[in-house]
């Protein structure tokens, strides 16, 4: 199925002013230029807004829920800070992966109810906190890093949504996954109905936005919402894991191999093969890291990518 690109990339391009900064308070800004000020190339960086936390140490960052007393929501404060911590990520050459997990007991429960309450009787506000929470996955989708949720809990809902945009996925087997909007009468509106369908399946997708079922770490696996699952206590040795098989390869070939995953949402089968034959051929042919890897091959050593 070809989705129409050119109204989504329109609407992405104005969502850096969508309520820019008079709906912020004071605080938030101020943590957000402090943020922007520190683009660490390489070493240890933590940085700590209200309820997300910002850590980095060499080439991994890691974004972690600071609410476990109200099970991570993503309301609207977090989502704006969450945007902000992707943007600032970008912007750091030595950073290729980056892991997303909630405090506590919980991944994310999903969105703030009593905040939405008040955001329902305000149009224009309930608007711009969805471009927000619209350009903050976007943003991880398109981003050249690549992007592990860590499913330490409960992910329901917008939690469901945030998973749904991260390239890989680790579970401990504690955690619980399902979408559950309607158990509360609400709709998906942060991509949930459009990325879970492509992700499971039509039927699957249907069946847990329909009844609102959790669905043990196991069952997730097996539908393909995550690519494994540990005890919780080796959650993050499992994580230790990834990021070194991720070391090993060559950012550009990592960032490279996601866009054309990633193109499959986009194209039709056509389209996507003739795009794939000519960006393989001008990365083949332009970047020293594909060099770089056939003469480690033949030389038989590891390779050393510029990259």
């Amino acid at each position: 199925m070809r989705v129409r690109q050119k109204p989504e990339t329109q609407r992405l391009s104005s969502l850096d002013g969508a309520g820019g900064g008079a709906n912020v308070p004071l605080s938030d800004k101020r943590t957000i230029g402090s943020i922007k000020a520190m683009l660490p190339q390489g070493g240890m960086l933590a940085t700590e807004m209200a309820n997300v936390r910002l850590d980095t140490s060499g080439g991994h960052a890691r974004l972690s829920l600071q609410r476990p007393d109200k099970l991570n929501p993503l309301d609207w404060a977090t989502v704006r800070e969450l945007k902000q911590a992707v943007e600032t990520i970008e912007a750091m050459d030595d950073v290729f992966v980056v892991s997303i997990i909630g405090s506590g007991r919980s991944f994310s429960a999903g969105g703030d109810l009593d905040g939405y309450l008040r955001l329902y009787r305000e149009p224009a506000e309930f608007s711009a906190f969805l471009d927000d929470f619209y350009a903050m996955l976007v943003g991880i989708e398109n981003s050249k890093k690549v992007y592990v949720a860590l499913i330490n809990g409960v992910c329901v809902a917008g939690g469901l949504e945030l998973l749904l945009a991260c390239d890989l996925v680790l579970a401990a087997d504690t955690a619980r996954i399902g979408d559950g909007h309607l158990n509360f009468g609400q709709l998906p509106g942060a991509g949930g109905s459009q990325r879970l369908p492509r992700a499971i399946g039509m039927l699957r997708a249907k069946h847990l936005m329909l009844t609102g079922q959790l669905l043990t770490a196991d069952e997730a696996r097996e539908i393909g919402l995550v690519n494994e699952v540990v005890p919780h206590a080796e959650l993050e040795s499992a994580l230790d894991r990834l990021v070194g098989q991720l070391a090993e390869k060559s950012r550009v070939g990592l960032a490279s191999a996601k866009h054309l995953a990633n193109k499959t949402l986009t194209s039709d089968l056509e389209e996507g093969l003739r795009y794939e034959m000519d960006f393989v051929l001008n990365y083949a042919t332009t970047e020293p890291d594909a060099t770089e890897g056939l003469l480690a091959f033949k030389e038989k050593r590891k390779p050393v990518y510029q990259s």
